[in-house]
């Protein structure tokens, strides 16, 4: 029987500007997806144990399968010749937003590996998640599988002109306390990223200014985390979810969620994943300003995780 698991990240500045080449920056959360596989008699079977918003695994199943089958053939193997049964579970909330598909995806690749002898880097292993990855996203930038693959505080930008990425490891001084809060509405991220793709054809110069401005944030965002001036951090994670806003990403229930935390005392919040649903995140320093914001979110109805950003892979 052959194991995997995947961390889930956190964006803290760049989703949607990094599939078109502008850098940001993503954080590996404490929470992982875990996977088991078994070698089978017939067909690829999966059981989804994991927690998350009423219907993800369900809404994810037809995306699942075409990612397993994606993977099967990034690692050189048939799929309709392979027979394995896939168990998914692990502490990651299959919220939309946390990289639960890329966590999975690094997951049950190396469980794949494992079960079929196959010794792979985990260069090789982040390859396999990002052709997964596909299957959810469309044209995913990268962020989340090496996120899901490597943990720790990751500098991303996508390469467009050539096949390797720039991944660069950061570090701050110490981990901070973070709230995540759920809208409980199941993103379609493939369509998310599609959307945008179209109105920066269509308003070549308005997206333009956009994605200038949200390359300077993640640049001012990166010398922020790297002297620890938090209230800077938030600040800026503000202005990065106002510009969400304006390549219309975000909704309402997610607006009321960063508006929310940050009438409780959050340092900033802004959406984090695809959007159009799902996740947000605030940056909420120390367990009691933690606990505020949880607590604040949780009232209204609302799932949170707890979790920290800057934990530095094992």
């Amino acid at each position: 029987m052959g194991k995997g698991s995947g961390f889930g990240k956190t964006i803290l500045f760049g989703e949607h500007f990094v599939v078109h080449g502008v850098p940001g920056i993503v954080s590996a959360i404490v929470s992982t997806a875990d996977a088991t596989v078994k070698k089978a008699q017939k067909g690829i079977n999966v059981i989804d144990t994991r927690k998350g918003a009423k219907g993800y695994a369900e809404k994810k199943k037809i995306q699942q399968i075409e990612s397993i089958e994606r993977m099967l053939k990034a690692m050189d193997m048939d799929p309709r010749k392979v027979a394995m049964d896939i168990w998914l579970g692990g502490n990651l909330p299959g919220f939309s937003g946390l990289g639960a598909s890329a966590a999975s995806s690094v997951a049950i690749a190396r469980a794949i590996a494992e079960e079929f002898s196959l010794v792979l880097a985990d260069e090789k292993i982040n390859d396999i998640a990002y052709e997964a990855e596909k299957a959810y996203a469309g044209n995913p930038s990268g962020i989340d599988n090496t996120a899901a693959t490597f943990g720790g505080l990751i500098w991303f930008k996508k390469n467009l002109s050539m096949d390797s990425n720039i991944i660069e490891q950061l570090s701050i001084q110490k981990p901070v306390e973070i709230v995540i809060g759920n809208t409980g509405i199941v993103a379609n991220t493939k369509a998310m990223v599609t959307g945008v793709g179209e109105r920066k054809e269509k308003y070549p110069t308005k997206y333009s200014a956009i994605f200038r401005q949200a390359e300077d944030l993640t640049n001012e965002g990166r010398i922020a985390l790297e002297k620890f001036d938090l209230p800077k951090v938030g600040e800026l994670m503000n202005e990065n979810h106002r510009l969400l806003q304006e390549i219309e990403v975000s909704c309402k229930e997610l607006d009321h969620l960063v508006d929310l935390a940050i009438k409780n005392g959050a340092f900033g919040a802004k959406m984090t994943g695809g959007g159009g649903g799902g996740c947000m995140l605030a940056l909420t320093p120390g367990k009691d300003l933690q606990k505020k914001v949880a607590l604040a979110i949780e009232n209204e109805g609302f799932e949170v995780l707890r979790s920290k950003i800057g934990i530095r892979k094992d």
